[in-house]
């Protein structure tokens, strides 16, 4: 199955802590359904130093379900994706304006 959302996509988080914030997609993890949002879902992490780092309280973001996003359409609205085919080649779409993504 294509993926509806990918590394470099605008989302906004439709449910949970962080509901109503966006960002970019920095990792999908397709095989556990989760991606990785810049400054979304950040929980602290005590890390042991270490030659190479410093340690300490290190914030860190943490996967959220592909559920609970939602694209950002040209208006800054969430969306829903849609497949169709333009020129003999499959692309995204935004079911609110129609426009490929």
């Amino acid at each position: 199955m294509a993926a509806k959302l990918k590394k470099g996509d605008k989302v906004v988080v439709l449910t949970g802590k962080d509901k109503g914030k966006q960002g970019e997609i920095s990792a999908v993890s397709p095989k556990d359904n989760k991606a990785v949002i810049d400054g979304v879902n950040v929980s602290v992490r005590h890390t042991k130093q270490s030659p190479n780092s410093q340690g300490g309280r290190i914030p860190k973001a943490m996967p959220i379900d592909l559920s609970n996003l939602a694209i950002v359409d040209a208006n800054g609205k969430a969306t829903r994706v849609g497949f169709r085919m333009e020129d003999g080649k499959k692309v995204r779409f935004a079911k609110t304006t129609g426009e490929a993504i």
